[in-house]
This record gives C-alpha cells, sequence and structure tokens, in this order.
C-alpha cells in the first residue's frame, strides 16, 4: 500500500551503548579473544544454568568444533533434521560424519523423537536436534533415545536464546548446544557463536580447537582451527544481554496478540513444558507464495524459512541414499510455512497491518 512505511521481517537492533562498547575496544587496542570475550563468556553462563561457554566465530563454527571436540568423525553417523538452516548437516559432514536426515513433528517443526529412534544404527554417535523458530525440541524423549543407545544430545540453539523445555534453559539440555548470534538472531555480535557444555574436557577440546590447538601461546595440543570470536564482537554482546529479557518478552507478546487475530492460517502453537523464544513466528498456508507476494504488495515483509529440505539441496540430493528419501512432513512443510513479522521494535500499528493484510487475504481470495 503506497503511503505506508514497510515493515521489515527482521532488523538488528543497535544502539548506542553498542557503538560506544565497540569504540572502547577499538581504543584499547586489544580486538581478539581478549577480556570482552572472557566476560561475555561469564555472562551468558548465567543464561545456561552456569555451563561452560566458549565463544566462537559463528554458530556453524560452534556446531562443527562440537563435533570434533567429541570425537565424531569419519565412521559415524549423527541424526539431525532436514527442515532447518543446512549449517546443522554441514557441521556434521565437515567433521566427516554422514548425517542422517529425520522428518519433523508437523506442530512444532522439530525433529520427531519417533523418526529419530527408528533412525539409530550401530554407526550413529550423536543425536542434533534443532530448536527451530524458537521452539524447544522434544528432549525429554530424545534423550530417552540417546540414554538407550549411548549417544551425545547436541542442541543446536541458534535460534533459541532463552527458550525452556521443563523448567530449564536451552543450551543445558543436552550434552552440549550452540548458539548463533547472527545479525539477524534475537541477539547479535554481528557474526558469532557460542558453545555451552557440562564437560570441562569437552570445553576445554573446544577452547583449543578455536584457537589454533593452543591454550599457551605456540604451544599447540593439538590440530586446531581459527574460530576465535573478537573482543568487537563480544562487546556488541554483553550489551545485547542486557536487552534480551525484554526483548524476548515483546517478541512473545506480539506471538500472543497475532495468534488471537489471525485467521485463515495455521499460527505456530507451543507444544508440552516449552517457553517458546519466537526467533520466527511461523505460519502455515496451502497458498504460501500468494500469500507472501499479497502481503509484499502491502509492505508487510515475509520470509520462507526453508523452502527446500536439506537433504534435497544440491550439495547432498547427488547421492542416492539421500535422494530417494522421503520426508512426507518435511516436504509439506517447504511448501507450506511463511514467518511474519515478531520483532521486538513492531508497534501496535503495524501489528494491526499484519493483521490486517493476513486476515485480508482470505477474503480477496
Amino acid at each position: 500500500m503506497r503511503g505506508l512505511a514497510p515493515i521489515p521481517l527482521v532488523r538488528p537492533l543497535i544502539g548506542s551503548a553498542e557503538r560506544a562498547a565497540v569504540a572502547d575496544v577499538l581504543a584499547s587496542g586489544h580486538l581478539v579473544q581478549g577480556q570482552q570475550v572472557a566476560t561475555f563468556e561469564e555472562e551468558y553462563a548465567d543464561l545456561v544454568a552456569g555451563r561452560d561457554c566458549v565463544a566462537v566465530s559463528s554458530g556453524t563454527s560452534a556446531l562443527h568444533l562440537i563435533m570434533l571436540a567429541a570425537g565424531i568423525g569419519p565412521g559415524d553417523e549423527v541424526i539431525v533434521p532436514s527442515f532447518t538452516f543446512a549449517a546443522t548437516a554441514n557441521a556434521v559432514r565437515l567433521a566427516g560424519a554422514d548425517p542422517v536426515f529425520a522428518d519433523i513433528d508437523p506442530v512444532t517443526f522439530c525433529v520427531d523423537p519417533d523418526a529419530v529412534a527408528a533412525a539409530v544404527t550401530p554407526r550413529t554417535a550423536a543425536i542434533m536436534p534443532v530448536h527451530l523458530y524458537g521452539h524447544p525440541a522434544d528432549v525429554t524423549a530424545l534423550q530417552e533415545t540417546a540414554d538407550r543407545h549411548g549417544l551425545l544430545l547436541v542442541e543446536d540453539a541458534a535460534q533459541a536464546h532463552l527458550a525452556t523445555h521443563s523448567g530449564r534453559p536451552t543450551g543445558a539440555l543436552g550434552d552440549a548446544a550452540a548458539f548463533s548470534f547472527y545479525a539477524t538472531k534475537n541477539m547479535t555480535t554481528g557474526e558469532g557463536g557460542l558453545v555451552t557444555t557440562a564437560d570441562p574436557a569437552l570445553a576445554r577440546r573446544v577452547r583449543l580447537l578455536r584457537n589454533q590447538g593452543m591454550e599457551q601461546r605456540y604451544l599447540h595440543e593439538l590440530v586446531g582451527l581459527n574460530q576465535r570470536m573478537t573482543d568487537l564482537a563480544a562487546a556488541i554482546g554483553r550489551e545485547q544481554l542486557r536487552h534480551l529479557p525484554d526483548w524476548t518478552r515483546a517478541r512473545q507478546a506480539h506471538a500472543a496478540y497475532l495468534d488471537d487475530r489471525l485467521t485463515g492460517v495455521i499460527t505456530p502453537r507451543p507444544v508440552g513444558p516449552v517457553t517458546h523464544a519466537y526467533h520466527q513466528y511461523t505460519v502455515r498456508h496451502p497458498d504460501r507464495d500468494a500469500l507472501a507476494a499479497w502481503l509484499a504488495d502491502r509492505g508487510i515483509g515475509t520470509a520462507v524459512h526453508y523452502p527446500r529440505a536439506t537433504h534435497a539441496m544440491p550439495a547432498y540430493a547427488g547421492e542416492d541414499r539421500w535422494a530417494r528419501l522421503q520426508l512426507p512432513e518435511t516436504e509439506r512443510a517447504c511448501a507450506e510455512v511463511l514467518s511474519l513479522p515478531v520483532r521486538p521494535d513492531l508497534t501496535d500499528a503495524e501489528l494491526d497491518r499484519i493483521v490486517e493484510g493476513v486476515n485480508s487475504f482470505g477474503g480477496a481470495r
């Protein structure tokens, strides 16, 4: 609609405090993995029940380093959902292991515990659920499968800052977890990630691996990588942490507002004893692309997360075991999902425009 400002799906919230924190780091001359990173790790530990936290360069790096630190590699399998960002499976492949794709629960969009249990083989080393869109996966059922077979449970919590399951925070539900602080996440460091774990030995290996295998300068204990977080990123993250609780409550309030008013679409529904962080507010509609175009004409930003399953990507579909794979709920979700704005800085007027835009689509058809 002409005359109305567009409503972006996402917008990083960067204020004067973040800019001042970056300026202070620049003035200090210590730019990489210094005191800002160490303090950020300590402060983030408060969000994950005091677990060890290791800040790294990205969420993908966090997943990759967990695989390497846990000794998962060639000959191993890791069960993952196919309905997620490809980084989940990519981290497994980069470690030399094989992802085994499981179907999702159609309501939560998270990996189906029954599908996971059916996918376990003698080669399985870990289960890696994704807390997709900020909804925690069913870790109770997944942990039962992990315990039965002696498997690691690794959370991909890239989208789930401050989400909870049974009163426990994401990042403290499995053996290890990975968070992302990419620019569009619920909090950002510009680019960055973080590993959490209750295993001190695993945490130490991640610390070594992120820093060329060194804890002491020029003493390389193992072959490592350069996946460090900068102090510039950590300084931004520390300021973002101060706002994260309020931003999360705002997302949840906006989601509740949309839940109560939207018609003609299937709205997200938390299932089980969970707190949803609403990284995305993702609805279903059988004519998703037409709805997206209708909303775009009205200045309302949307996105499809995700239009193609990971196992169907060119990087994976060339192998027969994945080319022949049938995951019906994953494929249906890829055809129907649409993410609507749920940013913490949405105004009441913008929320009403979103409601009017979605609800008017049904009448127009």
